[in-house]
């Protein structure tokens, strides 16, 4: 955490100074040595992470995060690190799409390209999706105040991406994954929800919840190119300071990027009338 810290304090001072720089002149060496200084705190905190990641950890089942018709980018399925880095806990880290809305009869997900630039989150079957408990867990941190950003899903708007993702890494972690939701699933497991939809959450820290429970829905917020889940677990429960964990979930196994996956509904709690179940009291019919 402290060299997480370090890192994001030194660019920031490295932005400083180049305005300094350009304001009253200052020697470049100053620049050069807090440039050193960020990438050198930012590779001591990498290799600290690889040698903290558990080996051979056996994945641990818990149930999908999302029902419906999905598909994954980004799989561990396919390589660890999944996301190219360990940084944020996400080696094992996944990020699925819907393909296709809950009722299907909507539009089908756009695909990647050159036109338009950027869509409407909206024309994604994914934004609104529930996001559903893996377990049961007790609610750590949750934050959805985050707007939710136009799509970025076309080679155009990948250099935006890349750009504005370097300004929200050195922000911190919290503005990389945008609104997010993390669990305590116990024995010290953690799962964390990023990319949530603005003011979606139905839960808030300290509060239990069941396996299947609705707990907000999928958003685009953060270092996002367009409405999808990114889930992973982790060892603890902060990703600045995290080490992830292989994970399986029942029913889907771990889905390889482009794979098309369907996990039915939860089955809906039924319904007790408000008077049922009461004691009758005296003189009621």
């Amino acid at each position: 955490m402290a060299l997480a810290v370090l890192g994001r304090t030194c660019w920031i001072a490295f932005l400083a100074y180049v305005l300094a720089d350009l304001l009253a002149g200052l020697p470049a060496l100053g620049g050069w040595l807090l440039i050193a200084a960020a990438l050198g705190s930012q590779l001591a905190a990498a290799l600290l992470l690889r040698r903290d990641e558990p080996r051979d950890a056996t994945p641990l089942t818990v149930a999908p995060p999302v029902a419906g018709s999905w598909s994954a980018l980004n799989s561990p399925a396919d390589r660890v690190p999944s996301h190219g880095i360990r940084k944020y806990g996400q080696s094992h880290a996944i990020d699925v799409v819907a393909e296709r809305p809950e009722d299907a009869a909507g539009p089908a997900r756009p695909r990647f390209g050159w036109w338009p630039v950027t869509r409407r989150n909206a024309d994604f079957p994914a934004f609104g999706a529930p996001l559903l408990a893996v377990a049961d867990a007790t609610v750590l941190t949750a934050h959805d105040g985050q707007r939710d950003h136009r799509s970025r899903n076309s080679w155009p708007a990948l250099l935006w991406l890349f750009l504005s993702g370097a300004v929200r890494d050195v922000v911190g972690a919290d503005r990389v994954i945008g609104n997010h939701l993390v669990l305590d699933l116990g024995g010290g497991t953690y799962a964390l929800y990023a990319h949530l939809r603005r003011e979606s959450l139905t839960v808030r820290p300290g509060e239990r919840v069941r396996a299947g429970q609705e707990l907000a829905r999928c958003g685009n917020t953060g270092n996002s190119s367009e409405p999808h889940l990114h889930f992973q677990l982790m060892d603890r429960p902060h990703p600045d300071t995290a080490c992830g964990l292989p994970f399986r979930w029942a029913g889907v196994g771990v889905p390889r990027a482009g794979e098309h996956f369907t996990v039915p509904a939860p089955a809906a709690e039924p319904v007790i009338p408000h008077d049922e179940g009461r004691p009758r009291g005296k003189g009621r019919p």
